[in-house]
C-alpha cells in the first residue's frame, strides 16, 4: 500500500482538494486499495473544520465529492506512517520539514515538482482562483500518481 499525505497551511483549499482529486483518481484506475491518502495542516488556525465552501464547490463541479473532512494538523508521526508527504508550497515544505524533524528519508516533496512545470500550487485563499488551484491540483496528481505506477 502507497501512503500518501497531501499538506498545506490550513488543511481547507488546497491540500484536502489534492487529497479527494488523488481518491478520485485512483478509483478510476481501480487501484484504490493501494493507496492510503489523508491531507494535513501545518497551521491550527482550521483544526476541525470542513473543506472551504469555494474548494467544495469547485471539486464538485468535477463530480468530487469531500463530505466527512475535518482540517488536522500534520503531526511527527505522520513522517513515519506515510511514504510520501506532499507540500502544496516552498513556504508549506519548510514548515513540514521543521515540524517532522527533518527529511532524512527524502519524503517530502511539493507536488507540481512531478510535473513538467515545478513550483508552487496556486493559493487561493488570497486570490480566490480556485480553478487555478484545480489546475494545479490535477496536474500535480496525475503526473504523481504516473510517477508512482511507474516505480
Amino acid at each position: 500500500m502507497k501512503r500518501i499525505l497531501f499538506v498545506c497551511h490550513g488543511n481547507i483549499c488546497r491540500s484536502p482538494m489534492a487529497e479527494y482529486i488523488m481518491k478520485h483518481l485512483v478509483a478510476e484506475e481501480g487501484i484504490a486499495g493501494d493507496y492510503l491518502i489523508a491531507s494535513a495542516a501545518t497551521s491550527t488556525e482550521e483544526l476541525g473544520n470542513p473543506v472551504y465552501p469555494p474548494a467544495r464547490r469547485k471539486l464538485a463541479e468535477h463530480g468530487i465529492a469531500c463530505e466527512g473532512h475535518s482540517a488536522r494538523q500534520l503531526t511527527r508521526n505522520d513522517y513515519s506512517r506515510y511514504d510520501l508527504l506532499i507540500g502544496m508550497d516552498t513556504y508549506n515544505i519548510r514548515n513540514m520539514q521543521r515540524m517532522c524533524g527533518g527529511d532524512p528519508e527524502g519524503k517530502i516533496h511539493r507536488l507540481l515538482d512531478f510535473t513538467n512545470r515545478p513550483g508552487d500550487v496556486a493559493d487561493p485563499w488570497y486570490t480566490g482562483d480556485f480553478t487555478a488551484t484545480w489546475r494545479d491540483c490535477l496536474e500535480g496528481c496525475q503526473a504523481l500518481l504516473q510517477a508512482l505506477e511507474q516505480q
